[in-house]
């Protein structure tokens, strides 16, 4: 249970690892991202991984004679970014997938592949330009821990590591499904990770058993196995009961919360019609999550700024609050406590509520730039929460951080709960996934066709405070 001061306590959680020399502070790991520097970092357990072909040839945008002084902006962030890698990160795997895809989730089965990697499998969607869109199960080979570097295969000219990259973190997708539209998001069924839904362009949200369909499609013929009725509009919104089987939520820009069981018999059709739908929004429901504790207990937002606390026993919202100054785009229950969620707005920021007390925010996380859209705990430590969106980055905060003492230069890098920036995209991040297997490792997706597999230097969240040797960065001149 956590108060305002439980909230702060640390977690157990994170990664064990020799402390390393390289990276310092959290907010020195931020103000690297501001340095125009060249770096390298010579490491045994290193895995950082840039995929030739996907970031060192045209990833760039190196010829912008009519692009937009913002296209020329983020291409000169995206390169220092590059440059520092070998300071931020354990792990970066870059892929450019052949579509862009609206949305990425992990799932949680993995198999080894040899002795120092694993192969995990992706939930990935195409958004294709008027070609046939599909609904992807990819797989992708990750380095273990125990995978060496070879330090001698450092590029200084592009400031890249090779070694792994030269052969691996490839994302090759297992299955193909049809999928009538693009895929606006997916998910597996938490009880039944072979089982998926999907929200596409139409109204009806889709259910698929990925076992059942071929590696690629005989034809074009689109052929889900349940189709759900009740929408009249397309959303975004999608949320798999995590307590009973079968149970779903779906949100819709038709100003309703729809709610089915798929395990209810379906039509001659393969139609399932909603067994509750939820009226209480004004405006685009943007967003809807199940309680991750309480079976019965769902939260949804929208563009009239509300958050919406619901009983599926009952047809009104238990409580109704004005939750942030602009469209409420995201919700996202803390699975460790029964009363901590989190919200993401267009006003920019990241609301904290505790359900005891709605009337009261707990906190406002205030650092991006823009409008965000994704908000996701940390399904490893109780702290940790993350949230991307259009201002291409990719904020990971720490609540036990919230009300540290700074100094005025790390004020200037953000607040003392901003834990780590991933500035690895140009374009808006589509979606993200915490890797359920591996602590730290995330996925993000952003909608100029880029996949990127990260995960943070090990002492920017074990605070090792050890400064870089002055030898290793080359400031500029």
């Amino acid at each position: 249970m956590l108060t305002s001061d439980l909230i702060r306590e640390s977690e157990d959680g994170p990664v064990s690892g020799s402390p390393k020399m390289y990276p310092r502070t959290a907010s020195a790991m931020r103000r690297m991202l501001s340095m125009s520097s060249s770096s390298s970092r010579v490491d045994g357990r290193s895995r950082i991984e840039l995929r030739a072909g996907s970031v060192g040839d045209g990833r760039e945008m190196a010829t912008l004679e009519d692009g937009t002084s913002e296209d020329r902006v983020a291409n000169d962030e995206y390169k220092i970014w590059k440059k520092n890698t070998p300071f931020l990160y354990d792990l970066v795997m870059t892929h450019a997938l052949e579509w862009p895809s609206l949305s990425v989730q992990w799932l949680p089965e993995v198999t080894k592949d040899s002795s120092d990697h694993t192969v995990h499998r992706l939930i990935l969607g195409t958004h294709t330009s008027d070609e046939q869109n599909h609904l992807l199960i990819s797989k992708i080979s990750m380095p273990t821990d125990e995978a060496q570097f070879d330090a001698s295969r450092y590029d200084t000219e592009r400031s890249e590591f090779g070694g792994f990259g030269a052969v691996n973190g490839k994302v090759e997708p297992d299955i193909r499904i049809n999928h009538e539209g693009e895929v606006n998001r997916a998910r597996y069924m938490p009880q039944k990770t072979n089982i998926i839904a999907t929200k596409s362009p139409s109204a009806d949200v889709y259910i698929f058993d990925y076992l059942k369909y071929p590696a690629i499609p005989r034809d074009n013929t689109f052929n889900p196995l349940i189709k759900l009725k009740g929408h009249s509009k397309e959303g975004y919104g999608l949320s798999w009961n995590p307590n009973k089987e079968g149970l779903i939520l779906s949100a819709s820009d038709d100003q309703t919360v729809c709610h089915w069981d798929i395990n209810a018999s379906q039509n001659v059709s393969g139609e399932l019609m909603a067994r509750d739908v939820f009226k209480g929004h004004e405006s685009v429901v943007e967003d809807v999550a199940w309680h991750v504790l309480h079976d019965g207990v769902f939260g949804s937002v929208g563009d009239d700024k509300k958050l919406l606390i619901w009983d599926v026993r009952t047809n009104t919202p238990g409580h109704s609050i004005d939750a942030h100054t602009a469209e409420v785009n995201c919700l996202a229950f803390n699975p460790y406590s029964e009363f901590i969620l989190a919200t993401g707005s267009a006003d920019k920021t990241v609301a904290l509520w505790d359900l005891r007390n709605l009337r009261l925010k707990l906190h406002s996380f205030e650092s991006h730039r823009d409008e965000i859209f994704q908000v996701q705990w940390s399904p490893h430590n109780e702290t940790i929460l993350a949230s991307s969106g259009t201002d291409k980055r990719l904020h990971v905060w720490d609540l036990s951080k919230i009300g540290e003492d700074q100094s005025a230069e790390d004020a200037e890098d953000g607040p003392p709960e901003l834990l780590f920036i991933h500035g690895g995209h140009t374009a808006k991040i589509s979606d993200f996934s915490w890797n359920p297997n591996e602590a730290w490792v995330v996925c993000s997706v952003s909608e100029d066709n880029i996949l990127q597999v990260w995960q943070m230097a090990d002492n920017i969240y074990n605070e090792v405070e050890e400064d870089t040797p002055a030898e290793m960065v080359e400031r500029p001149m």
